[in-house]
């Protein structure tokens, strides 16, 4: 349903709908009816053994609906209420509908984009995976996480692969005939089908319903919205930028301090404390942080770590230092949902309570502070204990993205094997994450797209296009000239294989052509 008799896009409309809609929610929740609601648009939900039951329901709350908007002066829009019955059997949700209308329009933005993306000018392959990553990927899957059992649908996989060719092809300037499934692993994306199940299972790993990836790791979530401070009771939480040393050295000199940093060398990620009184580093504090967090959160928890020490020190006045302006900001923001960020401000809410004050400062770089800073820094990564002080695995780092992608790659590996196409291009690559690794690192152009798909300028290629007369190798009118024979077997080529074979003390022939690309025995753009 949606309301009537209310604009859209003023900012004191959340004000109004908590005045307006609240106490049609309450009185609905007391009755016993499921409601949910957003903005202006409300949900009802009911549930029955029997339709009939559904119905009765349903009527009696709609007609009290209707009365409170009367009452109110509140129409609700005939033509936006919609109503949809759900069964255990999902009748009629098959989402082929909602897919058709996603790939038409990915389709529609992938030919607006093929104008500009031609084989010797326009968009680069590094521009056009952005674009397709930023664009035509959220809106195939948008929803994901509801319609992926439908995407092992051959019919949806079919609408989906339509999607991907132009794109997978443009990546890698490939001719038109090459496969799918060649363009995919040459391009380094994933099928969508696969993707879909991927959202899914990020979606089901973050909310909690599924511990595949993270294992027995600590999923970060955010507070409940339930648990912030009621806006009429949430003070407010500010910070003071120090321009220089000066100003630092006059605030060390005054009243405890504590410096905080975070930082992450390489795979090391962990976070410091320095607690200063007159004007002297009284102790230090570190915390180590599993490989997978970020700096921000190492930020974020040094942070934590001095508004305990401001508890625990019992003092009248504290400061806190700090160069992550990225840290503070979460901290002053009253809605904020991040979990430390709660913590945070509940320690500060203490002091409060406590008749004690406590600053926050940002210092850029850590003026005045910055040579012990690093020196802190460098021994808290290098020296730390081996377990961590905290270990929270954010649902969308990149650990677990890799690590879901890596498990993802692997069906697509069989897929790819059970596939009777790409043949050429699986004598390259028979191992998917392999590909993907490689093909990061290596620059693609037209030349090298050829050679591991075998369609280009050879003769049995063009041959087959009635572009050449004969198949023939102009070293033997018997021999197809394909591209695993040019680089294996043709003698015309045979100086140049020896002295590679020379170079990398390995045979070249078609069972090795896999190991010397893996083994990065050779540049491959060479």
């Amino acid at each position: 349903m949606d309301l009537q008799g209310m604009r859209t896009g003023i900012h004191w409309r959340p004000n109004l709908l908590n005045l307006l809609l609240d106490p049609l929610l309450f009185e609905l929740d007391r009755r016993g009816s499921h409601c949910q609601a957003f903005a202006d648009d409300v949900v009802l939900a009911f549930e029955g053994q029997e339709m009939g039951e559904i119905q009765k329901r349903a009527n009696e709350t709609l007609a009290y609906v209707k009365d409170w908007g009367i009452r109110n002066k509140l129409k609700f829009a005939p033509h936006k209420t919609k109503a949809m019955v759900i069964t255990r059997k999902l009748n009629g949700l098959t989402f082929n509908t909602h897919v058709s209308e996603v790939c038409r329009k990915a389709v529609a933005f992938y030919n607006k984009l093929s104008r500009a993306a031609r084989l010797q000018w326009g968009l680069g392959p590094d521009v056009i995976k952005l674009l397709y990553t930023a664009v035509v990927e959220p809106v195939v899957l948008y929803g994901a996480s509801v319609w992926a059992p439908a995407s092992r649908k051959l019919g949806v996989r079919k609408q989906l692969a339509v999607v991907q060719r132009g794109f997978a092809q443009k990546l890698t300037k490939a001719y038109r005939t090459v496969s799918l499934n060649s363009a995919l692993l040459l391009a380094g994306i994933l099928p969508l089908d696969i993707r879909a199940r991927e959202n899914a299972s990020l979606y089901e790993i973050k909310r909690g319903y599924s511990r595949r990836v993270v294992g027995d790791r600590e999923v970060e979530r955010p507070v409940a919205y339930g648990e912030l401070e009621h806006p009429a009771q949430r003070s407010m939480v500010r910070y003071r930028c120090l321009a220089d040393g000066a100003e630092v050295n006059q605030i060390t000199s005054q009243c405890l301090c504590i410096y905080t940093d975070g930082s992450k060398i390489q795979d090391r990620v962990g976070a410091a404390i320095s607690i200063w009184e007159n004007a002297a580093e009284t102790r230090s504090k570190k915390f180590k942080m599993e490989s997978f967090c970020t700096v921000y959160q190492a930020e974020l928890l040094a942070l934590h770590g001095a508004t305990e020490e401001a508890v625990k020190s019992g003092r009248e006045i504290c400061s806190v230092l700090s160069d992550s302006r990225a840290a503070l900001d979460t901290v002053a923001d009253g809605t904020s949902l991040h979990p430390l960020a709660f913590k945070i401000r509940k320690n500060l809410r203490t002091l409060k309570e406590r008749n004690k004050i406590i600053n926050l400062f940002w210092i850029k770089a850590h003026a005045g502070w910055r040579e012990m800073s690093e020196q802190t820094s460098s021994q808290r990564t290098q020296h730390l204990n081996p377990k961590p002080n905290l270990s929270i695995a954010d649902a969308l780092s990149h650990t677990s993205r890799d690590k879901l992608e890596r498990s993802q790659s692997m069906n697509g590996t069989g897929a790819i094997q059970r596939e009777k196409t790409a043949s050429t291009t699986k004598i390259f690559f028979p191992n998917v994450v392999e590909a993907h690794r490689i093909m990061k690192q290596t620059p693609i152009d037209p030349l090298l797209t050829q050679v591991f798909t075998g369609h280009g300028g050879f003769s049995e290629y063009l041959h087959r296009f009635k572009c050449k007369e004969s198949p023939a190798c102009i070293c033997d009118p018997t021999e197809s000239e394909c591209v695993m024979h040019v680089l294996t077997k043709c003698p015309v080529h045979l100086r140049e294989r020896t002295e590679l074979e020379i170079e990398l003390d390995i045979e070249v022939k078609i069972e090795n052509i896999h190991i010397i690309i893996a083994e990065k025995k050779v540049e491959i753009n060479s």
